[in-house]
């Protein structure tokens, strides 16, 4: 059976919700190998072998820490030259697109970025993407060298299928790219207990009928009511209302959530293309001709003073 790398995304050995996706979309194309590169990568194995994994490629070196990007990518071209795989899976986060690109052109071969689905095919891995700000869904495949592609977060549901996740030292040699942009600190983020936006199975966002930074309180309440992550409009970060890290949109984040609930939002193009690929869409608006009801699933006509605290009220109610 052909195999299949995949890219892990963890923190310090904790490995994060879509690279067990990334797994699961593997299996369809063949044997999933994965990458797992820095500090606490030899703690990834038992959680990737759960959802799949035969293999577990690990390399453990400062460099991963201290520099950007590259001796990632030198990394998984030493997995690529090991492996000969079908295909290079990568989350699509903007660090992820980075190292698929550079990595598709080092080893010569075509990219897929983005893809919501993925198949097998008779000639290679087919491709699902939603373009032009979600108003088309577009199949390709690639047409050389070993296709490198990216995968949105929640296009795939985490499945366990327990597998060997043999554990593997990957021997790789850094190129003199490696130290080319050293990171010089880090501040942490400060956390808010809610999941990440990309990655959230639930996610509530605000817009410019929010009327100021001090009501995006509403929107938190319940976002927190569902175990949500927070979105905010242009709009509203424009404003100052919300900080940039929580944009959806063309120039934000796109997400695509089990669950999208829009507060006061128009549904301007710029913001459709973050999240049109939502499996369920629900808007608040009180204009009924907002262009954000052309694309719901379902429709609330009203102020979202008077509709989202009764929705957070009831939320509460039935879980408690």
């Amino acid at each position: 059976m052909a195999e299949v790398l995949v890219y892990v995304d963890h923190a310090g050995g904790v490995v994060r919700k879509p690279t067990l996706e990334l797994l699961t979309l593997a299996r369809r194309l063949g044997e999933p190998v994965a990458v797992a590169l820095g500090a606490g990568a030899g703690d990834t194995a038992a959680a990737l072998a759960e959802h799949g994994a035969a293999r577990v490629l690990t390399h453990e070196a400062s460099e991963y820490a201290e520099y950007l990007v590259v001796p990632k990518v030198d990394a998984l071209q030493a997995a690529v030259a090991a492996v000969s795989p079908a295909a290079v899976l990568v989350p699509s986060s903007a660090e992820g697109k980075e190292i698929a690109a550079r990595l598709a052109l080092r080893i010569g071969s075509g990219i897929i970025t983005d893809a919501v689905d993925l198949e097998a095919g008779a000639e290679g891995p087919v491709a699902t993407q939603s373009v032009f700000a979600a108003s088309f869904t577009t199949t390709s495949r690639v047409v050389r060298g070993i296709p490198v592609i990216t995968v949105k977060p929640n296009s795939a549901p985490v499945e366990a299928a327990p597998a060997a996740g043999a554990v593997e030292a990957l021997a790789v040699s850094f190129s003199a790219q490696a130290a080319g942009t050293r990171v010089t600190g880090r501040t942490a983020r400060e956390s808010t207990g809610r999941p990440e936006l990309t990655e959230a199975a639930i996610v509530v966002s605000g817009g410019r009928g929010v009327n100021g930074a001090e009501n995006f309180a509403l929107i938190e309440a319940l976002a927190d009511s569902l175990g949500a992550a927070v979105g905010a409009s242009r709009a509203a970060v424009d404003a100052g209302w919300y900080p940039h890290t929580n944009q959806v949109g063309q120039t934000g984040k796109s997400v695509s959530p089990q669950l999208y609930i829009a507060s006061g939002i128009s549904g301007a193009i710029q913001h459709r293309a973050g999240m049109q690929t939502s499996k369920t869409i629900v808007a608040i608006n009180k204009d009924p001709e907002a262009p954000i009801f052309d694309l719901v699933d379902y429709g609330i006509v009203g102020d979202l003073f008077d509709v989202v605290p009764q929705l957070t009220q009831e939320i509460n109610t039935r879980k408690g």
